[in-house]
C-alpha cells in the first residue's frame, strides 16, 4: 500500500492525565524520551505513536496522524500547490527522519513522515 499511516501523535493539554488515561484504557506501553517532553507509544501490532504537551498556546487536545512519504520536501511542495497551509515546514527529527505538518483546504491537519533509513 502506498503512503500508509505510520504514526499517530496526541498533542494534549495535560500530558500526565493523557498518559494515565490511555495506559489504563489500553494495553499501551509508554517510553519517555530523555528530555521527558515526548512519550513514545508502543501498541504491539499496528501503528504506534507518541504523545506530547500541545505546543500551540490555547489549542485543544487532538490526535495527529502521519503518512509515510518517499520525499517529504516534494510532497510538502505538492500539498502547498494543492492549497494546503504548512504549519510545521520540513523539520529534521535527529536520528529519526523528517516531518511536515499541514492543514488541507478543508481544515483537516495531517503530518508527513520520511524516516532517516532512506534518502529524503
Amino acid at each position: 500500500m502506498a503512503n500508509p499511516f505510520v504514526h499517530v501523535e496526541l498533542q494534549t493539554t495535560d500530558l500526565e492525565r493523557s498518559k494515565s488515561f490511555y495506559t489504563t484504557l489500553f494495553d499501551w506501553k509508554l517510553e519517555e524520551a530523555p528530555d521527558g517532553k515526548y512519550i513514545m507509544i508502543s501498541v504491539g501490532d499496528g501503528t504506534g505513536g507518541g504523545m506530547m504537551q500541545n505546543p500551540a498556546p490555547g489549542a485543544t487536545s487532538a490526535w495527529l496522524p502521519y503518512v509515510l512519504v518517499e520525499d517529504v520536501v516534494a510532497t510538502t511542495e505538492k500539498a502547498k500547490s494543492l492549497g494546503a497551509t504548512v504549519i510545521v515546514d520540513v523539520m529534521e527529527v535527529p536520528e529519526a527522519g523528517w516531518l511536515t505538518v499541514f492543514v488541507d483546504p478543508t481544515g483537516a491537519t495531517l503530518g508527513l513522515w520520511k524516516p532517516r533509513y532512506t534518502q529524503r
